[in-house]
């Protein structure tokens, strides 16, 4: 009896928490504040920690992005933040306007080969891939299509899925081929370089979900 009543008592907290989660991030939308309310709402999707292994086909589920800020020479992570959420929304309006959007691109990486097919829209992209650092970093090596573009970044996993991110500089010369081969002109991802402005170690990837 005194077990059952445990029970009990840890499933009125847990439908607490959630009904309280659920209705702060109304709260903060109704506010005006819908992006930390996304934040919060989404947080047990968001939590991102390593190592992850890359095999199978995850879907894109959008833009990542983490960056540092200095302020009183204090460095601070502003990583999973209302900050770095709201630079995500922007960078995802950027790469909706040439197709760019969850629901149409996936990512199928093969670790029996280390092969990688990246389809978007409708066209297939492949290329090699390696995890290495204890599973926490990962290369992506692109074809003859994409002059055989290099890009090394970190790997993070989720409870969804995965966290790629890669130095701005590199994610724009992938967006700008991308775009490439969409047949969109590359002025319409110029905006997502812009949004790095005024952060350190600004990285930008994808949020991978299987």
């Amino acid at each position: 009896m005194k077990k059952f009543f445990s029970v009990l008592a840890l499933a009125a907290v847990v439908t607490v928490s959630a009904n309280a989660q659920s209705g702060l991030g109304s709260i903060l939308g109704n506010l005006g504040g819908s992006t930390l309310g996304n934040v919060l709402t989404n947080a047990a999707g968001a939590i991102y920690s390593g190592p992850v292994s890359l095999n199978g086909t995850y879907a894109y589920n959008g833009i990542a992005i983490t960056a540092t800020s200095s302020e009183g020479g204090i460095v601070s992570s502003l990583a999973g933040t209302a900050v770095t959420s709201g630079l995500e929304t922007k960078a995802d309006e950027y790469l909706a306007k040439i197709g760019v959007k969850p629901g149409a691109m996936t990512w199928t990486f093969n670790a029996s080969d280390n092969t990688f097919t990246l389809n978007v829209a409708g066209i297939a992209i492949p290329g090699k891939y390696k995890v290495g650092d204890g599973e926490k970093t990962v290369t992506l090596t692109f074809g003859k299509s994409f002059q055989f573009l290099n890009m090394p970044g970190t790997l993070e996993s989720s409870l969804s899925g995965a966290r790629m991110t890669f130095t701005s500089e590199k994610a724009m010369a992938f967006f700008k081929k991308l775009a490439g081969a969409l047949s969109q002109t590359s002025s319409q991802v110029a905006g997502i370089a812009k949004l790095a402005d005024g952060y350190d170690n600004f990285r930008i990837g994808f949020k991978l979900s299987k």
